[in-house]
């Protein structure tokens, strides 16, 4: 392979990883970053206005995420004497975690690979 490359240039793999499902994507890094918003603010709208996208299409993420998830990623309650509001459950907490650990693994195998390419 290394007859491909020009020797004046650096090359690197770049990518990204998310996780799907037949329905669709699941966790990726703008859904790990809402998830975070959410947990960070109470708030799907709150969390949305932070990113910069609309409230229906964080609620449709959010709305995603808990219909192919084994328990609900978030939570949301209606205003009321307390205000309405969002919270990411356990299962979220964890879902966080663990596409985090995922995500590292999966920088350190591009690293891994891009050293590769160089030798």
């Amino acid at each position: 392979m290394k007859a491909l490359f020009l020797p004046t240039k650096n090359y690197r793999l770049n990518g990204r990883l998310w996780l799907e499902t037949d329905d669709g994507r699941f966790l990726g890094i703008g859904r790990l970053e809402l998830l975070e918003q959410i947990a960070s603010l109470g708030s799907i709208s709150k969390a949305a206005q932070a990113m910069g996208m609309s409230y229906k299409r964080a609620w449709d993420l959010v709305s995603s995420m808990n219909a192919q998830a084994a328990a609900p990623l978030v939570t949301t309650q209606t205003g009321g004497s307390r205000g309405g509001g969002a919270a990411v459950t356990a299962a979220g907490h964890e879902a966080i975690t663990a596409f985090r650990a995922l995500q590292a693994r999966f920088q350190a195998f591009m690293a891994a690979e891009t050293q590769h390419l160089q030798t």
